[in-house]
């Protein structure tokens, strides 16, 4: 979430970044200063609360989130409610099995999909097991 963020409000991006854990806003705020850029909204929230306040966005960037089976329909659900008709959606996901049943539940909302495994990839320790995940819906 940082370093996309920290590029985007780079490039004058309006943004509001977002994470459950509760020390991530310091860090953010902590890099945003360090990299000499203006501060980054932040929101810490729970996908599953009403967070109707945030908006709905024309792209969602995520990295990282399926971790477990019950976040699948919880993610979904959170994305439709800030997504814009025409919205594009990135989610990075490392490859623990759960990219087909985020598939699917975008599919349920009007989204289109494709996973890309990038390519190039040997500067990692470790094979990078994971796809990029791009839904687009056009409205």
């Amino acid at each position: 979430m940082a370093l996309s963020s920290l590029l985007l409000n780079h490039r004058h991006a309006d943004i509001t970044a977002t994470d459950y854990h509760p020390t991530v806003e310091y860090f953010l705020d902590r890099n945003t200063t360090l990299n000499n850029n203006k501060e980054i909204n932040f929101e810490r929230l729970d996908w599953a609360e009403d967070n109707s306040h945030l908006g709905k966005f024309d792209i969602i960037i995520g990295s990282d989130l399926l971790y477990e089976d019950q976040h699948i329909d919880i993610l979904a659900e959170f994305i439709e409610r800030h997504a814009l008709p025409k919205c594009e959606v990135i989610v990075v996901d490392p490859g623990r099995g759960r990219k087909n049943k985020l598939t699917n539940k975008m599919l349920e909302y009007g989204f289109s999909s494709q996973h890309v495994k990038p390519e190039n990839t040997t500067y990692l320790d470790l094979p990078f097991k994971g796809h990029i995940l791009t839904f687009s819906r056009s409205g």
